[in-house]
């Protein structure tokens, strides 16, 4: 995979625009300047996780015994499900029943709806394809996550300028982009175990 399909693939997994409804149902009670803030610290201890992955992903699977093929077809079922979700959105009632007394802390925010397990297991597969491009897939991440953050952070004026009709639509079609690139992913992953048997 090119750098810029790498990109791509982590921003649409990443799901900045599909967020945006959920980080506000969850964050909508505090004052502006402690709802950045929080958006702020969330996000940075996602870049964290996935950093975290991206570095120890060889020993990650090593120690699990995780095969290249096993990845790819894996994290081509997984995409596809968290893409059939966006083209399919569920009713946002699950991010207000989630809400409490407490202020949000790394779950759910940073983990799962940034660095979910669908962008821990691209960030994985990228790593277990081409481990020599460490630097490349580090950018990668990095532009990508810079990318959501814009996005997140800028998200009370996004609202305002696109209106929620408008952001669904961005969400399907990126769903859609994220189908085509999973089922991709999955076809390598078998043609990839078909040849290591054949």
């Amino acid at each position: 995979m090119d750098f810029l399909s790498a990109v791509i693939l982590l921003f649409i997994i990443m799901d900045p625009l599909g967020n945006i409804p959920l980080f506000h149902a969850l964050l909508e009670r505090y004052p502006r300047r402690q709802r950045l803030g929080i958006i702020a610290r969330e996000l940075l201890i996602a870049y964290g996780v996935l950093v975290l992955f991206l570095v120890a992903g060889e020993a990650i699977l090593r120690h699990l015994g995780l095969e290249q093929p096993a990845l790819g077809v894996a994290g081509g079922v997984v995409l596809f499900l968290i893409a059939l979700r966006m083209v399919f959105p569920e009713l946002g009632a699950q991010a207000a029943a989630e809400r409490g007394d407490e202020e949000p802390f790394i779950v759910p925010l940073a983990v799962p709806m940034i660095a979910g397990p669908s962008a821990i297991a691209a960030i994985l597969l990228l790593v277990s394809n081409e481990p020599a491009r460490m630097l490349d897939w580090w950018g990668a991440v990095t532009i990508a996550w810079v990318a959501s953050a814009a996005v997140l952070l800028g998200s009370g004026l996004l609202m305002e300028m696109l209106g929620q009709r408008t952001l669904r639509a961005l969400v399907r079609l990126s769903g859609m982009l994220l189908i085509m690139m999973a089922v991709q992913m999955l076809m390598d992953g078998v043609a990839l175990y078909l040849a290591t048997i054949g």
